[in-house]
């Protein structure tokens, strides 16, 4: 994968179908003023540990139009766990408050550069990228985060102030790419 969004790059467009029935594309999310997209699946640890800290952001900056969506790219033929019925399962059980959508042809990861799960890509009211990488510094004990990347990149948009630390790595499972 040679592609890779850098800061200040441009959201490549989408139309994939969500967990509740409906497609979702990057237009449908245009009066957001920050958009946080989110390459995560069911299996991986690390995005499941990551699931109730989304969860808890989505709902911290929902009315400050603030909108989260979460993109499984994963080959589902050798990773069963990832396909599109179990990821209804997962949002169900776990009260996803933001879409989950399906990228079964992987173009979308590809077009994002995405390499994790969870991989996050912020962008701005123009929908230009202005952070990528790790929600936190702690995927395994959420009461020892030191660092909220995430947390304060959204903060940071919100309030129309620079962005600190605008990149970071992505932590967690590789991206299960279809052979």
């Amino acid at each position: 994968m040679d592609q890779k969004l850098e800061i200040g790059d441009r959201a490549p467009d989408f139309n994939l179908p969500g967990v509740d029935g409906m497609h979702l594309s990057l237009s449908d999310l245009k009066d957001k003023k920050v958009l946080v997209v989110i390459f995560s699946c069911n299996h991986c640890p690390y995005a499941q540990a990551y699931e109730d800290r989304i969860i808890a952001l989505q709902d911290e900056f929902k009315d400050q139009e603030v909108s989260f969506i979460a993109i499984n790219s994963n080959d589902d033929k050798n990773y069963p766990e990832d396909s599109f019925k179990n990821m209804i399962k997962r949002a169900r059980k776990k009260g996803y408050n933001f879409p989950y959508l399906r990228d079964e042809s992987q173009k979308i990861a590809l077009d994002y550069g995405a390499t994790h799960t969870p991989h996050i890509f912020v962008f701005n009211e123009e929908r230009k990228l202005s952070y990528t990488g790790k929600i936190d510094d702690n995927w395994r004990e959420p009461n020892k985060v030191k660092e909220r990347y995430l947390r304060d990149a959204i903060l940071s948009l919100v309030e129309g102030k620079k962005i600190d630390n605008p990149e970071t790595y992505a932590i967690g499972c590789t991206i299960k790419w279809a052979r």
